[in-house]
């Protein structure tokens, strides 16, 4: 079981390997559009989303963005 924090609410995740990666946590919550992930202060490039894993503890945001005015 992997606990982290997402965007201020305590989460926890259980997996077979004790690995979550940035994109299964962006595939689990079904985020499309332009967002943004923060792990830990810092803005994680979606590049390395297959390659940043989260762990215990971890502190993660995720900004949508939204036009208007």
């Amino acid at each position: 079981m992997i606990s982290f924090t997402l965007n201020g609410e305590k989460k926890g995740f259980e997996t077979k390997t004790d690995k979550l990666s940035v994109s299964k946590l962006v595939e689990i919550r079904d985020l499309k559009g332009f967002f943004a992930v923060e792990l830990n202060l810092k803005i994680v490039n979606k590049e390395d989303y297959d390659s940043t894993f989260i762990k215990d503890g971890d502190n993660i945001e995720i900004v949508s963005f939204a036009g208007g005015g």
